[in-house]
This record gives structure tokens, C-alpha cells and sequence, in this order.
């Protein structure tokens, strides 16, 4: 089975860690990037900039394309990045996502991976 790893951050948490805070933050995860491949479960993982820097937003309604351009000021998180696993099961995930050491500082929220006309 698939499973996501969405690592869910504080939206200012980026700023107020710095350069130096957050190179170690990322070298760790690189870290964990590495065991996770030894391991041969990591399918893809990415850090994703921040809203800021060129994120937008886009919705589709009655054939009009409506964009809104990063950043999104009612948002208070944001997704900083992913893990997509193969793992036997759901415990495997959460053991995993435990291991993380995002886990530290964001919310890791796991989701398994199927078609979205599944309840």
C-alpha cells in the first residue's frame, strides 16, 4: 500500500527558524530521506517552497479560471513537503512518520494513497 506523509508546518515557521536553523532542519530530513530509501520503502519525497515564492492557488467554476497568487494570508499552515511510502500497512506508516524529524517541529499527516471515489 501507498501512503503519504504530508509535512504540515506553521506558516512562519521558516522565518523565525532562519538560514542557519533551517539548513540543519533540512539535513536532517535529508537524513531520514537516505534511511528511508536503505530501507526500500521511500517511492518520492520533495520539499516544496514556501506559498510565498510563487505559489498560487487555482479553482475552476462554471468554466472560469480564478488564480490567486501566494502569499495566502488566511492561512496559518502549509504543506512544506512530502514522503510517499510503500509500507504493508497503516502501523507501518504511522511508525514511520514517527521517525521523521519533522515530527519535531509540524504535523505529519499520513493518508493512504486511492481513488478519491472511496469514501
Amino acid at each position: 500500500m501507498s501512503y503519504m506523509l504530508l509535512i504540515v508546518e506553521p506558516t512562519g515557521q521558516r522565518q523565525e527558524r532562519g538560514r542557519e536553523g533551517g539548513e540543519e532542519a533540512y539535513a536532517q530530513m535529508l537524513r531520514y530521506t537516505e534511511e528511508l530509501q536503505a530501507r526500500g520503502v521511500l517511492i518520492a519525497s520533495n520539499s516544496l517552497a514556501s506559498p510565498a515564492r510563487g505559489g498560487v492557488r487555482l479553482q475552476m467554476r462554471e468554466g472560469r479560471r480564478t488564480l490567486v497568487d501566494g502569499p495566502f494570508a488566511e492561512a496559518k499552515e502549509m504543506v512544506g513537503g512530502f514522503f510517499l511510502l510503500d509500507v504493508a500497512t497503516r502501523d507501518e506508516a504511522i511508525a514511520l512518520a514517527a521517525e521523521c524529524p519533522a515530527a519535531q517541529w509540524c504535523t505529519i499527516e499520513i493518508r493512504q494513497v486511492g481513488p478519491c471515489y472511496e469514501g
